[in-house]
């Protein structure tokens, strides 16, 4: 009779270690799960800053804000994430300090991706390049 309550002892401690095991692992899952939720909004964050920095580097520092708008909403497929683009100059010769803001929401919290660069003035009065080929490019042929 010793021997079955053992057993049973046994039993029970066994379910209640793998029930804290199972519980960790759990934890963990929603943990990393969390994690890369996370990572993939800052990537997101990030493409759309730096398409805001390519925008101003492409017009210039001094025309953006005569061209494009300063804040506004994404593009979808990204109309949850917010952005503002701030220009400040440091003075003649010098380059401007360009900082992207993307803004969004997760979780309930507000969250941002500041990037701050300086871009350089353009100089002379040259308009931007036609870029279009001389020529249209066929894919049908072989």
């Amino acid at each position: 009779m010793v021997r079955r309550g053992f057993t049973l002892v046994e039993a029970i401690v066994g379910s209640v270690v793998l029930a804290l095991a199972m519980v960790s692992i759990l934890g963990l899952t929603g943990q990393s799960l969390a994690s890369q939720r996370r990572g993939e909004q800052l990537r997101t964050a990030a493409m759309l800053a730096d398409e805001q920095l390519n925008l101003v580097l492409a017009v210039g520092a001094e025309d953006f804000p005569r061209v494009f708008d300063r804040k506004g909403t994404c593009p979808e497929p990204f109309e949850t994430y917010r952005y503002q683009v701030s220009i400040k100059s440091q003075g003649e010769g010098y380059p401007f300090l360009v900082t992207a803001t993307v803004i969004w929401d997760s979780g309930g919290r507000e969250q941002t991706l500041d990037i701050e660069t300086f871009i350089a003035p353009r100089l002379g009065d040259d308009p931007d390049p036609d870029r279009l080929p001389p020529t249209t490019v066929s894919r049908d042929q072989a």
